[in-house]
């Protein structure tokens, strides 16, 4: 008879049930035909059979398994008392990791039988990935007072390829401001040839002045901006050009700074202004500064009214606002966007004026046309919303 060679394929077989199965064929063909006759059938040597026969005489088909190859004892296993200390320091002070642990409080065992450690008692908790940590911080904001916190920013469109070309027409505007409503992500947006604190306190006032003629008490207001120049001012000590900060004081609201290189911060309104640059700037083109208004406004009354939000359960601004706070008129929500450089100095105050400067590029009649000319403008605005969007989403 060929011999079966019980070496080769117990090694190569990766499987327990394969190695389980030839050992009991091996066994079985050794209590009928003996030790040695087996051992030459399975070309191994008479050792190894009499072990398995015994293994199997002893425990039967349990016999048959591995053993275990672990070591019986570890001479450098970390003690029960340095464990203890790993596990104290890390409650206290659970937002270390190991090797943070071992360097700072000078532990004597590595970082890896640190983590060993931490692991065995429970101490490591799975890291939350990003779209978890939003919809927590979702969660929270569904709790804020509606109309409680704006948050204010500035977005530079020259760096937009498809806009770059149609930005260096006359009067095109070259800055957007924008403001979010945390609450319901309600958008309201401004645009300027100029990245101005003029710009920035008039488009502020205009805003105060919509959401105050809407019935809002702006008491309960707070405006939240980061550090820049359109916002603070300058930094002299008297503090005497904050116009920004001196507006929303004067509605009754608060101004909140945000940390300096702390963009998070702001990631409602900075959410907007990727949004903004996908879904409208790359794709429309513009014949003029009227056609960009039109095709702008309907671009903000479709955000505010129709687009839904994930993360707000899939309601637009406006839905929101309305089971929120049902007696809101719907014309706080169809504001159209603010054309800074249209209004120019015979809206600004006194005030705005010195923080603008001298170079002014709109003239005194500004102000007249905007009067004459933008009511039946924005009713054409609104009525064309919907033929923008069926012709944008199509």
């Amino acid at each position: 008879m060929k011999p079966l060679n019980y070496y080769e394929p117990i090694v190569r077989m990766k499987p327990t049930a394969d190695k389980f199965d030839l050992r009991l064929r091996m066994v079985k063909h050794a209590l009928v035909y003996g030790v040695k006759p087996t051992a030459r059938v399975f070309a191994m040597t008479a050792k190894t059979v009499r072990k398995w026969l015994r293994r199997y005489r002893q425990e039967h088909l349990t016999g048959l398994n591995e053993l275990p190859r672990i070591p019986l004892s570890c001479p450098h296993k970390t003690s029960a008392a340095l464990e203890r200390k790993v596990v104290q320091v890390r409650q206290r002070y659970p937002f270390m990791g190991a090797q943070r642990l071992k360097r700072m409080h000078g532990l004597p065992c590595s970082h890896e039988a640190i983590r060993r450690i931490l692991h065995g008692h429970g101490l490591i908790e799975k890291r939350r990935k990003k779209h978890q940590r939003k919809r927590d911080l979702a969660g929270i904001k569904k709790r804020w007072p509606l109309f409680g916190q704006f948050t204010v920013d500035t977005k530079d469109l020259k760096d937009i390829p498809h806009y770059w070309p149609a930005m260096k027409m006359p009067k095109l505007p070259r800055y957007q401001f924008t403001a979010r409503e945390v609450r319901s992500g309600l958008m309201v947006l401004g645009f300027s040839r100029e990245k101005s604190a003029a710009a920035a306190c008039l488009f502020v006032r205009l805003l105060c002045e919509h959401l105050r003629d809407g019935g809002l008490d702006l008491k309960q207001t707070r405006f939240q901006t980061d550090n820049g120049s359109e916002f603070i001012g300058c930094f002299r000590q008297d503090r005497t050009r904050d116009g920004f900060e001196r507006i929303v004081e004067g509605f009754g609201a608060t101004h909140k700074r945000i940390p300096v290189r702390a963009w998070s911060y702001n990631s409602d309104v900075e959410t907007v202004h990727r949004t903004i640059e996908d879904e409208f700037y790359d794709l429309e083109t513009f014949e003029s500064v009227k056609d960009f208004h039109q095709r702008v406004a309907s671009y903000q009354a479709w955000y505010n009214l129709v687009l839904d939000n994930m993360n707000k359960d899939y309601m637009s601004p406006w839905q929101i606002i309305k089971k929120v706070r049902p007696r809101t008129e719907l014309r706080l929500a169809r504001r159209p966007p603010l054309m800074l450089d249209w209004l120019g100095p015979d809206y600004a105050t006194k005030d705005e004026l010195l923080l603008r400067g001298d170079d002014i590029p709109c003239s005194g009649v500004g102000f007249y046309l905007i009067l004459t000319l933008l009511p039946p403008y924005n009713e054409y605005v609104m009525s064309q919303q919907l033929v923008f969007c069926a012709k944008k989403w199509a």
